[in-house]
């Protein structure tokens, strides 16, 4: 498996050979062997030529594309190689029938719950009175069990975040109360969540990408267009560990301030300047490549892995191969 490589300056791509080619606007030069690369993150102004996109689709190397202030533009999805026409109309009957749907659904939201539980618990444990938060969380997660609908489930989710963000304030040592706000950010803290949200959606969609399921066609989120809902729907379990934990560290440990914000007034919101989105990256792209011993497959896997392994389970549930169980972190 290559490594994502994230473009921060303005240039050209293009193919150079069976390489790639990278331009700046002054004019240095920079080869990128593409048996390095995983996928493509554009974070400036970038010229690419249809023979580059060619060669990266025959090369089966995703491309996401973010705006000036870091917001998600869109992907390049190659032409999938990996397709089961069994597998699609698995995936489509789980989806529309709303039984089959609920289990899958009621997984994502309670791996995603016993990860944000587990965050409280790490701080409860070390000073921080958190009982309140807890004890609430676990009346919640017995009425998700019990959840008729897709929007019940969401509303016990919202129920369960807003009681975790109740606890940021203490988390982080602010003034005022965590209030989380998703277009625009208004706050450091705000800006830096939607960010690796962003991040962890398209490394999730790249990894869709090498797996014969269909990224629109979701069961928590409702499937729109214009959106790959499935990504959304796997990155649920990951958010506390891979966004909220990150969060936590690079604020508690001062490497982020509100200097490194910029206020966009067309926008009413602050976004990450270029440089602390530049070493956003750099700490979240170290996380991915963490490892862990897998406690099944008796080996050590990263976190990026983790993700893919992901879509696996959920493609063995929809085969009626084994039931799919939402991950869990184990240590």
């Amino acid at each position: 498996m290559g490594r994502p490589l994230y473009l921060f300056r303005a240039g050209t791509l293009r193919r150079q050979q069976h390489t790639l080619l990278f331009v700046d606007t002054l004019g240095e030069k920079r080869f990128l062997p593409i048996a390095d690369i995983s996928d493509i993150y554009v974070m400036a102004p970038l010229r690419l030529y249809t023979h580059t996109l060619r060669f990266l689709g025959k090369q089966g190397v995703p491309l996401h594309v973010f705006h000036h202030h870091g917001t998600y533009a869109g992907s390049f999805l190659p032409r999938p190689t990996r397709i089961s026409g069994e597998l699609f109309i698995a995936q489509v009957e789980h989806a529309k029938v709303l039984s089959k749907r609920l289990v899958i659904a009621r997984e994502l939201v309670q791996g995603a719950v016993q990860q944000i539980r587990k965050n409280l618990l790490y701080y409860h444990h070390r000073g921080q009175d958190f009982s309140k938060q807890l004890a609430f969380i676990e009346e919640r997660l017995g009425l998700i069990e019990q959840a008729a609908s897709i929007s019940d489930l969401m509303g016990e989710e919202g129920k369960v975040r807003q009681a975790y963000y109740s606890a940021w304030q203490a988390i982080l040592g602010e003034q005022e109360p965590f209030v989380r706000r998703r277009r625009p950010p208004t706050t450091l803290p705000n800006a830096l969540v939607s960010f690796l949200n962003m991040l962890l959606y398209t490394h999730v969609l790249s990894e869709l990408y090498h797996t014969p399921l269909h990224p629109a066609v979701s069961f928590l989120h409702e499937p729109r267009a214009r959106r790959f809902s499935l990504a959304l729907d796997l990155s649920e379990p990951f958010k506390p560990l891979l966004v909220d934990r990150l969060v936590f560290r690079l604020l508690n440990r001062r490497e982020l301030s509100e200097s490194d914000l910029e206020d966009v007034g067309s926008l009413s919101g602050v976004f990450l300047k270029e440089e602390a989105r530049k070493k956003v990256v750099r700490a979240f792209v170290e996380q991915l490549s963490t490892t862990v011993q897998h406690r099944r497959l008796k080996r050590s896997v990263s976190y990026r892995q983790l993700l893919r392994l992901e879509a696996y389970k959920l493609m063995r549930h929809l085969l009626g191969i084994e039931p799919y169980r939402a991950f869990r972190a184990w240590w």
